[in-house]
């Protein structure tokens, strides 16, 4: 990193590390909280580490649930960073839907689409891909919605320890290459660990700069 990313890492660190809390749950949007701070929205498929990742961000154990429980898939949940509020975190409800009936999905569709269309304090979107499997066609339908709402966003590999150093490369330049044919999309790839640390100082400052943009 460079001397600005560095600093700009150590005072995401102290910020990520302070008062991080949940502010609720929106099943619908109209219980949406009012548009006051920027926003970080964190999308992905089920089980693809997003939960983790967002404790492993803030330095918490459970401050975004590791399980998804049902009733839960098609909230929007919020948690606010910094005392006083500097930001809001969006956990989006997880998609890749094995099981699910049609109607669930499609009001999953419809209040993703419509969220990420309106919302105005939406500064960043990442987009969490399993670095065991590349990106998959719901990623990619994902990214399709994205570059239609004009909202950008970065690409985010979790469990990057689970694959060797190779392994990860291989992913990282298929993925990018994939990025590049998409409007909205961040041409950045970051690789996580939520469980070893990796790649969490660089992204914390990508956030931060994300927001301040």
């Amino acid at each position: 990193m460079t001397p600005e990313q560095e600093e700009l890492a150590k005072e995401a660190s102290r910020l990520f590390s302070g008062r991080v809390e949940f502010l609720l749950s929106a099943p619908q949007l109209k219980h949406l909280p009012d548009p006051d701070y920027p926003e970080v929205a964190f999308a992905g498929r089920s089980n693809v580490g997003k939960s983790s990742l967002i404790n492993a961000l803030t330095g918490r154990k459970a401050i975004a649930r590791t399980s998804v429980t049902p009733g839960r898939t098609q909230e929007l949940n919020f948690f606010e960073v910094g005392d006083p509020t500097q930001f809001r975190f969006v956990d989006m409800p997880g998609y890749g839907f094995a099981k699910a009936p049609l109607k669930v999905v499609e009001n999953w569709r419809k209040l993703v689409r419509t969220f990420l269309r309106g919302r105005v304090p939406l500064k960043r979107t990442l987009v969490l891909v399993d670095s065991r499997h590349g990106l998959k066609d719901t990623d990619r339908d994902m990214m399709t919605m994205l570059d239609e709402a004009a909202v950008g966003y970065r690409i985010v590999l979790t469990k990057a320890d689970k694959v060797k150093a190779s392994e990860l490369e291989t992913v990282r330049a298929k993925v990018e290459a994939e990025a590049r044919k998409h409007p909205a999309a961040y041409p950045q790839i970051h690789a996580t660990s939520s469980e070893k640390g990796m790649g969490l100082e660089e992204l914390r400052a990508a956030i931060l700069s994300d927001i301040r943009a």
